[in-house]
């Protein structure tokens, strides 16, 4: 990220589905519950995504 964090998503294959995780820096300006809430509702939308593709 512009500011020195970095963010790691590792796709691992389970037979038919895969799982998603992603491994963030947080930031110090707001709870890491909340940045975490943010990142899952990527992930949400991006799933969403890729399964009307």
């Amino acid at each position: 990220m512009g500011d020195g964090r970095q963010a790691t998503t590792l796709f691992e294959s389970r037979g038919n589905e895969t799982k998603v995780t992603t491994t963030f820096d947080a930031e110090n300006e707001n709870p890491v519950d909340i940045q975490q809430q943010g990142w899952q509702m990527i992930l949400n939308n991006y799933k969403k995504y890729t399964e009307h593709q």
